[in-house]
């Protein structure tokens, strides 16, 4: 109230931190001051209800204070003065500054503080009453996506800043097992959107949605923050939280703690403890961090990668014991592995599952983790050893869609094909535009469903229509679907959407080759022979191109060759149907011996 008082005193002034501390709190006191003011304000502004991020009321001016933007009457003499929680309107002649004057000055503040009190305290009444956010009636809070923050530091360089604290906030909060939390691949497509709440709430399938800035001033960051119910726009809460940089995880452990609780989901003495788990980190060292997640993000692309990994270990060389930075190498590590990018697998696979256990070392409930120890065991073919770690990171955090899609993957390999389409279906429940139509098309591919998969591939090529791995897996359903000529300019796309990556290039021989253009399957061979001259060629792009044009022979040298390097292909040689023409050699039986899936 005191704090209202004041500013309404000074209106159109800035009124400096110091200033309130000063006029609230007087010198020398012992108490933290700058929550404490954060806390007033967020008051003040729930009983008017003003915008932080639009303020009609209370503006707020970065790094030095506040000031009462609204114009304000000094009653002279009027029966009938507005009480401060509606808008002001402007005089339009000057008050007469008399003793009349100061008198009737004096009652409006009278009256305008009885005005004040009473929002404030029937906001009380109505949430007390109510038991808070979840007791007005609305429906619990299970579920919320917070969408990308917003750099409002003028420099756009800082952008990897606003992105980052935007993924560690989700990684906290994914840590509650009663709370849903959608993934950064979903909320980043809402990054500068243009719709309301409402309609980024149904798209994710939320009941809140979390909205928020971020600016640097130097060392300085402040993070402002506010839950947004997703049916109503309504705000329910808002927190504004100013640090150093050396303090940035202490900051994000604060604004996840404060959601968990206004959401008032059941918070396990565990899960409070890794809420609040805050590691001391250097701004540099956690500068490199997300300028490497920041690379990582850009594209699914061997530079973006490689980027990342230079940032990682530039962080890890600075500090040895920060966890997530080995999980950022993991990650950019496990990008390299597949075909798809045309990394050597053999050589990358290693480096990710050593990074993994580094960031588990450190963090032994890095859900991330585990989920990447599994990937890593699944493409070795240690499959009781991935199933292991799979199923820890649910135990974890049974909510992370991560886990459950790449589960699917583990379940298919098996043969388990209906079991991995319903896994990839909860992954996509709960997090409906991370886990993409591209994944549920390979379950379905593998389940021989293929106008299925084709059906969900041409609804991501709708909105995405350059999505090199869309139209992979496209080509792929429609070479088993006996459509090759189909497939064929779908895969020309593709290899141009890919830097022509060998994964597309061979598969594209394969379309030729079951078109009847075995003159532009050979030609196209050729260019990948040229190519493993100079550099390395997945073994896996000449078997689908061999396989395609019926030679067999060669076919079984380069499955040797894609043995020898540990391929990915070879997880799925049970349900590929690119295999069937040679699932009776008894070379193909062996093979099947040798990676553990004879069982």
């Amino acid at each position: 109230m005191e704090l209202l008082i004041f500013l309404v005193e000074r209106r159109g002034e800035l009124v400096s931190r110091e200033e309130i501390a000063e006029r609230l709190w007087g010198k020398d006191v012992f108490l933290d001051i700058d929550r404490s003011i954060n806390t007033a304000i967020s008051k003040v502004r729930v009983a008017l209800r003003d915008d932080p991020e639009n303020p009609r009321f209370v503006e707020t001016v970065v790094g030095k204070g506040y000031r009462f933007a609204a114009p304000v009457i000094c009653g002279n003499g009027d029966s009938n003065p507005q009480p401060l929680s509606v808008q002001a309107q402007v005089d339009s002649s000057p008050a007469v500054v008399s003793r009349e004057g100061r008198a009737a000055s004096v009652r409006l503040r009278v009256l305008v503080v009885a005005a004040a009190v009473f929002a404030i305290v029937a906001v009380a009444f109505v949430l007390i009453r109510g038991g808070g956010a979840q007791g007005t009636g609305q429906p619990a809070i299970k579920s919320v996506a917070v969408l990308p923050l917003k750099n409002l530091s003028g420099d756009p360089t800082q952008e990897y800043l606003a992105d980052g604290m935007t993924e560690e906030l989700i990684g906290r909060l994914a840590g509650i097992h009663n709370l849903r939390v959608i993934s950064r691949t979903s909320v980043m497509r809402f990054k500068d959107t243009q719709l309301s709440v409402p309609e980024i709430g149904k798209t994710l399938g939320v009941d809140a949605v979390v909205e928020g800035s971020v600016i640097r001033e130097g060392s300085t960051i402040r993070v402002h923050a506010q839950l947004i119910r997703a049916a109503t726009d309504e705000h329910f809460w808002s927190e504004s939280y100013d640090r150093n940089m050396r303090d940035v995880l202490a900051l994000q452990s604060d604004v996840a703690q404060a959601i968990a609780r206004k959401v008032e989901v059941t918070v396990s003495g565990e899960e409070h403890n890794r809420l609040a788990a805050v590691h001391p980190v250097s701004p540099e060292v956690y500068e490199d961090y997300l300028r490497g997640r920041f690379a990582l993000a850009k594209s699914n692309r061997r530079t973006n990668a490689e980027e990342g990994i230079a940032y990682f270990n530039e962080a890890i060389r600075k500090d040895p014991t920060f966890a997530p930075s080995y999980m950022g190498l993991a990650d950019a590590y496990s990008v390299l592995t597949t075909v798809f990018i045309g990394g050597e697998a053999k050589k990358e696979r290693p480096k990710a599952t050593l990074a993994a256990r580094k960031a588990l070392e450190l963090d032994p409930e890095l859900v991330e983790a585990h989920v990447r120890l599994a990937d890593m065991a699944k493409e070795q073919w240690r499959w009781a050893e991935a199933e292991a770690e799979y199923r820890r990171a649910l135990e974890l955090s049974p909510n992370n869609a991560e886990a459950h899609s790449q589960f699917a993957f583990w379940l298919v390999s098996q043969g388990r094909t209906e079991e991995a389409v319903m896994s990839c279906r909860r992954a996509r429940e709960l997090d409906p535009l991370a886990v993409s139509g591209s994944e549920l098309a390979w379950m379905l591919f593998y389940a021989r469903r293929y106008d299925d998969a084709a059906q969900e591939l041409r609804s991501v090529l709708a909105v995405t229509p350059d999505d090199a791995y869309a139209l992979w897996i496209l080509g792929f359903a429609l070479i088993a679907n006996h459509h090759p000529d189909e497939a064929v300019p779908v895969l020309q796309k593709g290899v141009a959407a890919s830097d022509r990556s060998p994964a597309i290039v061979g598969l594209l021989i394969h379309a030729y080759a079951k078109a009847g253009r075995r003159a532009d399957a050979l030609r196209l061979l050729e260019e990948l022979k040229r190519r493993k001259q100079t550099g390395y060629v997945p073994a896996a792009a000449f078997v689908k191109a061999y396989l395609g044009l019926g030679e067999y022979d060669q076919a079984f040298f380069w499955l040797e060759e894609a043995y020898k390097e540990e391929s990915n292909l070879l997880q799925f040689l049970k349900v590929h149907p690119i295999f069937d023409p040679i699932r009776d050699d008894p070379r193909f039986a062996d093979l099947v011996r040798r990676v553990g899936l004879d069982r």
